[in-house]
């Protein structure tokens, strides 16, 4: 075949990997849990990782030439797509069985197997491209990283049209693509063979709704097991959850269950729009914040949901309620599709609707309220205790002190906050509580505002768990205050004031926190069996309550009872992480005893394995931590997601474009990379915050645009480093196709345990110092590519600049 660039195939394919990754990541987010889309990544990664260690280490794949195993494996990958997803839709598995139960080992491994094959092929392809035209790697590299950049910034609305099911199938059908210009001049019979597949896919594109629902894992409540003849009458997936309206008994419409993810989110409630016949919110434990309250406040609610809260302040005489929710779809549940049963409170004239991250519109409000009222926003307080261990790896900005302070500085003189949770055990255990105050007693201290004891208060009622509420308000809380809180305590059984200044300490363990002197804090938070430090924007990750080195420790405690919030979490990912380092060592460098004889006549190994896991470590590390640090700022963690990634994959790919131009000479090139990375590390770290709260107040396309320039130096920096490595390597062999094939294998090996390690390392150290690692990690790469030689060529350009007689 004369024209051997590619570069159609490469764009195409690079843009179905991707799609498809962020797709899977929706599905196992419902089917599974938050914290398995770990596992998707680090499949992703190894599957294409491997598929370059293949073509490297078996003759027979060379043999057939690239114009035929390109399109042969694209085809492979678009009709695996369409038969895994059966598959992974169809087998139910139990996450908390994983470790005793042989049957779901083998029900894991089936999954991982049909995630895996899709994204292998894709390697094939990708590495069959770049061996095919070396001489061709930046210009490539710049096709593959614009495929997956464009297919992160259409992922979002592509999951919004299509749902994520929907876009697995689109993946299959985009490889189907990359195959027919080659397939059509070469594998006319297999295009041909292929047309019902592509037929089946572009049905599951057009009609989503027709496809496999995925089976819920067994302990979640949307698994067969626990339906129990439930009947649903709504069902949407949306980019941020999916939401699932469920009737709790079939044909008795007094309340609706709203699933989020598959897990209880919130419920439904009739309203006939007549305010005076919400009586019930007097003996509702709803009413503990306006029991002390001035009349007529102004409230904001964070996590509205199924508006049961804008109900109970209407009830209160609420002048003005203001309630924001995160999930557009959630939203539409007030304002459309259950607006008659809701009593039509969206339009009521004292309420107010938002569609936003809670912390990213308070940032950009200068309202002032009487009461912020925080219902535990990332899943309803009634199940939020039952749940959590699906957000133990989530990042929040919700709970940290910044934004204690946040909250503190928009209310009124006499305002007050209230945080919500769900406690699984509060005697014992009371986590997020005792957490959350010790955030708040760090954001007082830090605004001046002294004796923290008296401006809390926590109180407890009964729930499907118990539930807690904390009080907090920047004047001190009134004997009157107290007392008025306390009465209303009485009128639910089972309620009673936990802390308040004028009673006698019981010690308990939330008392401690609040009352105990700097040291004795600091000693006892050592001491207790769980991590309830505060939490800071540095490292939001509120639910982390289990130390990684006691979550292995227990491991083996976990064989009779199963807890889903003691450390399941953290366990999961440790065991992802030894899975990964396991399968990308088989996969990835053991088939390289495979050419032996080759294998040990390539030179600079060892500084070569290096440089390239440098390059995969430190990328994932820079990423990872960019994502975090920007959620707050674009207001929704699937736009962190999709915009830093888009932005880092097209800049990566003009950098690598761009990088024949200046890297002709190593060293040079170099001396202008490490500077930069070490001033752009030192801008984020730094020089972000300024830019965010100078611009957070802007619409939504101008704070992409500002997260896209603060992001685009970065990727034209990184660009640089692959193809610079790639080409020092070529030069050193006549082996370049097995040498090119492990260096991508090293660089996807260190890759794929990065995208865990870089979580874990934020949980335990925070995105400060990964980022410092970042390049900590890209200083020790450069370093060991000092030791392989440079290319002729390099060495001959710095010569002749150096020598006026030979530049002339």
């Amino acid at each position: 075949m004369k024209d051997r660039s590619f570069y159609y195939e490469i764009f195409l394919i690079s843009f179905a990997v991707i799609v498809l990754e962020i797709s899977y990541t929706r599905v196992f987010s419902f089917k599974l849990f938050y914290y398995f889309t770990y596992l998707i990544i680090g499949v992703a990664l190894l599957g294409i990782g491997s598929g370059g260690v293949l073509t490297a280490v078996l003759p027979c794949l060379r043999a057939m030439g690239s114009a035929r195993l390109i399109p042969g494996t694209a085809l492979a990958a678009g009709t695996l797509i369409c038969l895994g997803y059966l598959a992974i839709a169809r087998i139910q598995f139990t996450s908390s069985d994983l470790p005793y139960r042989f049957v779901e080992d083998v029900k894991l491994l089936t999954i991982c197997t049909a995630l895996f094959l899709p994204f292998l092929l894709a390697g094939i392809a990708i590495a069959t491209i770049f061996t095919a035209a070396p001489d061709r790697i930046p210009t490539l590299y710049f096709a593959d990283l614009l495929g997956a950049g464009l297919g992160c910034a259409l992922c979002v609305p592509l999951l919004e049209i299509l749902t994520p099911p929907g876009c697995v199938f689109l993946s299959g059908l985009v490889f189907f693509l990359a195959a027919l210009r080659l397939a059509r001049a070469h594998l006319r019979t297999a295009l041909w063979c292929a047309v019902p597949i592509a037929g089946v896919l572009l049905v599951g594109v057009l009609l989503p709704r027709v496809l496999l629902d995925p089976v819920p894992d067994a302990l979640k409540p949307m698994s067969p097991q626990r339906l129990r003849g439930s009947t649903f009458v709504f069902s949407r997936w949306n980019p941020v959850f999916r939401i699932d309206v469920q009737q709790t008994e079939p044909g008795v419409p007094e309340q609706y269950i709203i699933n989020h993810d598959g897990m209880w989110g919130s419920t439904l409630h009739h309203f006939n729009g007549d305010v005076s016949t919400l009586t019930r919110f007097d003996s509702d434990n709803r009413s503990y914040p306006f029991a002390v309250l001035p009349p007529s406040p102004k409230v904001l609610i964070i996590g509205a949901a199924g508006g049961h809260e804008i109900l109970a302040a209407l009830y209160k005489a609420a002048s003005h309620i203001t309630a924001v929710e995160l999930n557009p779809v959630t939203l539409s549940l007030l304002t459309d599709h259950f607006a008659d049963y809701t009593g039509h409170i969206a339009t009521n004239d004292r309420v107010t609707l938002v569609n936003a991250e809670g912390r990213s519109f308070l940032k950009r409000d200068d309202t002032k309220y009487d009461l912020i009222w925080f219902v535990a926003p990332d899943s309803y307080a009634a199940m939020n205790a039952a749940t959590s261990g699906a957000y133990v790896l989530s990042e929040s900005y919700l709970y940290t002190t910044e934004m204690i302070r946040e909250s503190l500085s928009h209310l009124t003189a006499d305002g007050i906050i209230c945080m919500v949770f769900g406690e699984y055990d509060f005697e014992g255990r009371p986590n997020r509580t005792a957490r959350y105050l010790g955030s708040a007693r760090v954001a007082f201290e830090e605004m001046g505002i002294p004796d923290f004891k008296r401006h809390v208060m926590v109180v407890t009622s009964p729930s499907l768990f118990l539930e807690s509420q904390t009080l907090l308000k920047k004047r001190p809380f009134t004997a009157d205050d107290i007392a008025r809180l306390r009465q209303a305590t009485t009128r639910i059984q089972g309620s009673s004031i936990r802390y308040a200044w004028d009673q006698p300490l019981s010690g308990h363990v939330i008392e401690t926190v609040i009352t105990a002197d700097d040291g004795d804090l600091a000693r006892w938070y050592r001491t207790y069996p769980y991590d309830v430090r505060p939490v800071t924007d540095d490292s939001p990750f509120f639910w982390h309550f289990a130390r990684f080195r006691d979550a292995i420790r227990g491991t083996a405690l976990k064989t009779v009872s199963w807890d889903i919030e003691d450390a399941t979490g953290e366990r999961v990912l440790m065991v992802l992480l030894t899975v990964v380092i396991v399968f990308a060592t088989v996969f990835l460098l053991l088939p390289f005893l495979a050419i032996r004889e080759t294998w040990a006549k390539i030179p600079y190994k060892a500084p070569a394995a290096v440089y390239f896991a440098a390059l995969g470590m430190g990328f994932m590390f820079f990423e990872i931590g960019l994502i975090q640090k920007l959620t707050l700022y674009l207001g929704y963690p699937t736009y962190s997601l999709t915009v830093t990634l888009f932005a880092l994959f097209v800049f990566t790919g003009l950098g690598s474009l761009a990088s024949p131009r200046y890297t002709q000479d190593r060293m040079r090139a170099l001396k202008f990379l490490l500077p930069s990375l070490v001033l752009l590390m030192l801008f984020y770290q730094f020089g972000l915050n300024w830019v965010v709260d100078r611009s957070i107040g802007a619409n939504l396309a101008v704070r992409i645009g500002v997260a896209v320039a603060c992001l685009a130096p970065l990727g034209v920096c990184l660009g640089a480093f692959m193809p610079l490595g790639l080409a020092t390597v070529a030069a050193t062999t006549d082996h370049k196709t097995e040498y090119i094939a492990w260096a991508w294998a090293v660089n996807g090996f260190f890759s794929v345990i990065s995208s865990i390690l870089a979580t874990m390392l934020s949980m335990s150290l925070g995105f400060t110092i990964l980022l410092l690692l970042a390049v900590v990690v890209y200083l020790i790469g450069a370093a060991a590519l000092q030791a392989i030689p440079e290319p002729v060529g390099h060495a001959a350009h710095r010569e002749r600049q150096s020598s006026p007689s030979l530049a002339r």
